[in-house]
């Protein structure tokens, strides 16, 4: 893609395509966001960097408007919010169960290879890294019709 040329093209028509499947009103900024964000492989990003990549392509958006996006598409089921400590949010486009790995000094994201080990065992980081601390968070929803009782409730639930 060009400095300063807004995504046009096969990936805008597939960015639409995305959109109105998942629901989404196709506006020129999602539309614009949408083709940068799922243009290339699964990837991870904060609202900065798609808001830095925005204003690269020319994309006339603000970064009010790449966050509210953002949260739209994760409402949506078009990616997925990230649980990492720190006040960047961070989002990946591949919304399928997998694991990730949080390296702190670079402030980035990647994912864990894809391979056997049970869900709480901790993955062998790659070359040049070590594991500094594990933090594992399982998203849950609740069942149909279940209700707590009250001795089920921790400390933490609210």
């Amino acid at each position: 893609m060009a400095e300063g040329r807004v995504v046009s093209g096969r990936r805008s028509e597939m960015a639409r395509s995305r959109l109105c499947l998942a629901g989404i009103r196709p506006t020129r900024p999602r539309l614009q966001l949408a083709a940068l964000l799922f243009g290339t492989t699964h990837r991870h990003v904060d609202a900065s960097v798609l808001f830095a990549e925005a204003q690269d392509a020319g994309a006339r958006v603000s970064l009010a408007t790449v966050y509210n996006t953002l949260g739209e598409f994760e409402k949506a089921g078009l990616v997925r919010r990230i649980a990492v400590a720190g006040e960047r949010r961070w989002y990946d486009t591949d919304v399928g169960d997998h694991r990730h790995f949080y390296v702190e000094a670079e402030n980035r994201v990647i994912d864990v290879p894809a391979g056997p080990g049970a869900p709480g065992e901790v993955p062998v980081p790659p070359e040049g890294y070590r594991v500094a601390k594990v933090d594992l968070v399982v998203h849950l929803v609740r069942v149909d019709g279940w209700r707590p009782e009250p001795s089920d409730r921790s400390d933490t639930d609210g």
